[in-house]
């Protein structure tokens, strides 16, 4: 064996070189990498005594990636460029024996290779749409090259990971391997392509073309999801000069586009995303030793859209949920919905109906609280009352087991007060589940005053179990994401009743990136939530449009009129109760641009969030911006809040609500933080 550099190995099996890499965690494309990668070729080459050559990889994987650490620094070493070329013009047989996964640029290296064996257990894929980027070493001219154009649109559009037996069928995978027998299956292919003197296919050779109307099909099924990104759009252009274009010229293509994204705030903001998900994982001041509290049975009070939802997650994973309601007819619309939602999932083929039963097996309902006195974690889920809440964990503290974690997904409500209904405020924690709460990707961890830290940890590595992404944050008015969002619809309020339409407002907010604008999710949501018929004086909009039967989709019409397939329209009813709403107030309504409708509702949320970081509710910027992507529906292309404010430069952002603040009042006020970042020329990201 000789040691090619710290992370690469060429040892001889019989006539075949076996380059070995092994850099941990994933060898991902680091500047060693590519020097061993580049060395280990050129002697490979070099030696007589090989005929062949096999690249593998030690550890858990292939080569994963390219080691985004280094995006937008000075480059070292040799250039995956080179390392593709030196594989790729090798006059032996180059094979990449791939396990793990080979993705993005280890996919990229495996496409040079002249055939790619693996175990059944691989995936390979080009994910780097996730990360605002196209592949930029030759995977878009190449990938479409083997698999056809149609299916490198779904691969490159998607990142998807697809497993090696789809990748031996598309032809992107050449032969597989006994699993755990990748070398001697790599090997023995190489031997086998010596013998029958197999041709060195490169695939920059091959042709590849598609109609034109495949790509204007395939933009307009995608368009929506695509909505906003550049980044799938530039892919889609990539493969369209594959199909038209010689390598070479379709190579300039890709490069071209590649540094577009790579340098473009987009890119930087998806990046700076993906980043922050692991992040936010990292508590400091608890030790990586914390005790971790058992969850072994979960218990839930409250049967309704968010009970059930909850439910839903601890089922999935194997873990048995009692449900507790106050009336059993509650109780089995609950259980009812529950089926229900696994039923609709199993009809679409993600399911399979035994795992429905498995998983309403592990489901009770009751109407007793005290069957909860087993349960290691209990999440009450009731309807916003202090006093009931109170009243429940008051119960509670006097049924719950020692040790149980006793939760509350209060959305807003001060858990400080909360845990002094019982007499162990170290057990009470928030968990403030997203509806629906089986769906939505985030989880706001409330750590009270006295909560302990083996139940903040037992909480975040809980969340991790269940599939959600979960940001540690303080107790105050609405904690992190309804405490900003209510900036942004305190302004929009303010401003249908200054002379902009709510059709305005979410037009601009729309096309900023988020799904919907405020008015429009009031629709969707239903503007009668809250709202009592019986006590309605018609003292707000809302109120009017309720009294009249407009209460959102459900009825065809709220602020907006609705067809019969629910598209929406500008009413002419509620921009006439909103202008006698504003006479009445004595308003003079103006034209609002588009400018000012943005920075209204935005900069006072950028605004509160660094509130938030002063007080220390949050941990870091980024764990805001987490809370916004994955509960708020803020574009991942502009990072979150926080980072958006970094992009537009926080001294603008000052200046713009100081402007505001002279106009409109002290709403606007600047933060004490956010005029110290601006003074000082730094982001939110500088902060320590």
């Amino acid at each position: 064996m000789a040691a090619i550099n710290s992370v690469t190995d060429l040892t001889l099996d019989g006539d075949i070189a076996v380059i070995t890499l092994n850099s941990p965690p994933v060898n991902a494309l680091s500047f060693n990498v590519r020097d061993g990668l580049f060395e280990g070729f050129k002697a490979a080459i070099a030696d007589p005594k090989a005929k062949a050559i096999v690249l593998i990889c030690e550890g858990k994987t292939f080569i994963a990636g390219a080691d985004i650490s280094e995006f937008g620094g000075a480059q070292k070493g040799a250039s995956l460029f080179e390392v593709q070329t030196m594989m790729e013009d090798s006059p032996k047989p180059v094979i990449a024996a791939i396990h793990g996964t080979a993705l993005g640029g280890g996919l990229e290296v495996a496409l040079v290779a002249h055939y790619r064996v693996a175990v059944p257990s691989a995936k390979c894929g080009l994910p780097e749409v996730n990360l605002g980027l196209l592949p930029g070493a030759g995977g878009t001219q190449r990938l479409p090259r083997i698999v056809g154009a149609e299916k490198a649109l779904e691969m490159m559009t998607s990142g998807s990971h697809v497993p090696a037996k789809q990748c031996l069928a598309m032809g992107l995978v050449d032969s597989l391997a006994e699993e755990g027998k990748l070398l001697e299956g790599a090997v023995a292919f190489a031997r086998k392509v010596l013998e029958q003197s197999m041709p060195l296919k490169k695939v920059r050779d091959r042709e590849v073309t598609a109609d034109p109307q495949v790509f204007a099909d395939f933009r307009k099924a995608n368009a929506r999801k695509f909505r906003g990104f550049l980044a799938p759009e530039y892919n889609i252009q990539c493969i369209e000069a594959a199909c038209t274009l010689p390598f070479d010229e379709g190579l300039k293509v890709e490069r071209k586009l590649f540094m577009e994204l790579v340098t473009g705030v987009q890119s930087a903001a998806q990046r700076y995303v993906f980043f922050a998900e692991r992040q936010v994982w990292k508590i400091p001041g608890i030790a990586d030793d914390t005790a971790i509290i058992p969850v072994a049975t979960v218990g839930i009070i409250g049967a309704g859209t968010m009970g059930g939802g909850i439910a839903m997650n601890f089922l999935n994973v194997g873990i048995p949920v009692k449900i507790i309601e106050t009336k059993q007819e509650a109780l089995d619309r609950g259980l009812g919905v529950i089926r229900k939602n696994y039923e609709n999932t199993a009809k679409r083929g993600r399911l399979t109906l035994e795992q429905v039963e498995e998983r309403m097996g592990l489901l009770t309902g009751s109407l007793e609280l005290e069957d909860l006195a087993d349960s290691d974690l209990i999440i009450e889920a009731i309807f916003e009352n202090m006093a009931v809440k109170k009243e429940v964990f008051g119960k509670l503290d006097k049924i719950a087991k020692a040790g149980a974690i006793l939760a509350t997904n209060t959305s807003a409500l001060n858990i400080d007060e909360i845990a002094t209904a019982t007499t162990r405020p170290e057990a009470v924690i928030g968990l403030h589940f997203f509806s629906p709460a089986n769906v939505m990707r985030l989880l706001e961890v409330v750590r009270a005053d006295k909560t302990s830290d083996s139940v903040i940890a037992t909480s975040m590595q809980l969340a991790k179990k269940i599939g959600k992404i979960a940001a540690l944050v303080g107790v105050c008015p609405g904690f992190v994401g309804n405490r900003m969002l209510f900036q942004r619809q305190n302004q929009a309020q303010a401003m249908v009743m200054e002379g902009a339409m709510p059709w305005d407002i979410d037009r601009v907010l729309y096309d900023f990136g988020f799904p919907m604008g405020p008015f429009a999710m009031s629709d969707l949501a239903g503007l009668d939530i809250g709202w009592n018929k019986d006590t309605s004086k018609g003292e707000t909009i809302r109120d009017r449009l309720c009294e009249l039967d407009r209460r959102g989709q459900k009825t065809g019409a709220g602020y907006y009129d609705y067809d019969e397939n629910r598209n929406a329209k500008p009413s002419e009813i509620t921009e006439g109760i909103i202008k006698e709403f504003a006479a009445k107030t004595g308003r003079n309504q103006r034209d609002i641009s588009d400018e000012e409708i943005l920075e209204r509702t935005i900069f006072p949320m950028i605004n509160e969030g660094a509130k938030i970081l002063e007080e220390g509710k949050a941990i870091r910027p980024s764990d805001i911006d987490i809370v916004w992507i994955n509960g708020y529906g803020w574009p991942v292309y502009r990072g979150g809040p926080m980072f958006y404010g970094d992009t537009v430069g926080l001294a603008k952002v000052v200046e713009r609500l100081k402007h505001y603040q002279s106009q409109m009042g002290d709403f606007f006020k600047p933060s004490a933080l956010l005029e110290k970042l601006a003074a000082e020329g730094k982001r939110f990201q500088d902060m320590k």
